[in-house]
């Protein structure tokens, strides 16, 4: 077997995709423990503070107009 051009740009292809795939796995790996981190941080702030972790990043406004739409009848809920 005798090393021609395009044997050699397939092989240097296929190396391209490997390498890809490991980066890809990494990136994956490292964003699903950033999220599991996130998570439990959000809930321990919970615990210490009382307020959930819709408050801690801001959409508290959202979750307690939901929340009173569900328990009285407000004229502009949907």
């Amino acid at each position: 077997m005798t090393n021609t051009p395009a044997n050699d740009k397939w092989f240097q292809h296929r190396a391209e995709q490997l390498i890809h795939m490991e980066q890809l796995k990494r990136a994956e790996l490292f964003n699903g423990r950033a999220a599991m981190l996130g998570i439990v941080i959000g809930i321990v702030v919970e615990g210490l503070t009382g307020f959930g972790i819709a408050h801690q990043i801001g959409l508290g406004a959202l979750v307690d107009g939901y929340a009173a739409c569900r328990t009285q009848f407000l004229p502009f809920c949907f």
